[in-house]
């Protein structure tokens, strides 16, 4: 089996160019359609590579197993990530991408697995989106990001991810010197209008 078979992904080929490749995950329960329509708003033009999750929460497709909520099961969590940085080297080849273009546009569980992809398998990506991100996993030595542009996007009200994960988020990505811009909505967990303004001024600042 190819390391392209290991996700149930879409790809749309970029309509003009020196636009950006984009890599959309999903949140708990969505599939690779769900973020097609963001990606489109925040860099029109952009070819787009949505993935579906192989993990099943109650039949809810996610990206890594939890044991609770915000409880992440690490193991599974890092064996998830390597097979999705196969995946997505095995798509840059088939597609014609070069790595170099590719950033994570990820919502909630996708956001914290392309948190994890900067963190442990940083080549694979030139930056990204994270709307609703937590910390994965504290790393235990610091990765090389240097370069790599990084948008957190929080919610002050957010009852799933306390403002200090957020921050400690940003903390770790600085640290690893990564440019990382953190902006907080006055929202909670869910995606708002200023999600996608701020989303869409940080690609257009990329091209």
């Amino acid at each position: 089996m190819s390391a392209l078979d290991l996700h149930v992904h879409r790809w749309e080929p970029a309509e003009r160019a020196n636009v950006p490749t984009l890599l959309l995950l999903h949140g708990t329960g969505g599939d690779e359609n769900d973020l097609l329509p963001l990606g489109r708003m925040l860099s029109p033009g952009a070819a787009l590579l949505s993935v579906r999750g192989n993990v099943l929460e109650h039949g809810a497709p996610r990206f890594f197993r939890r044991l609770a909520e915000g409880m992440f099961d690490i193991e599974d969590l890092h064996h998830r990530t390597a097979e999705l940085g196969d995946f997505i080297e095995a798509a840059a080849e088939r597609f014609a991408f070069p790595l170099s273009s590719l950033y994570a546009v990820g919502y909630s569980n996708g956001a914290n697995v392309a948190a994890s992809l900067l963190l442990a398998r940083p080549t694979v990506l030139a930056g990204g989106a994270l709307f609703r991100a937590m910390v994965p996993f504290e790393p235990v030595t610091t990765p090389v990001l240097h370069g790599k542009k990084v948008l957190i996007s929080a919610g002050q009200f957010d009852s799933m991810i306390p403002p200090a994960g957020s921050e400690r988020l940003a903390t770790i990505l600085r640290e690893a010197e990564a440019a990382v811009e953190l902006v907080w909505q006055p929202s909670s967990h869910g995606l708002t209008q200023g999600d996608v303004k701020v989303g869409q001024a940080f690609f257009a600042a990329l091209v």
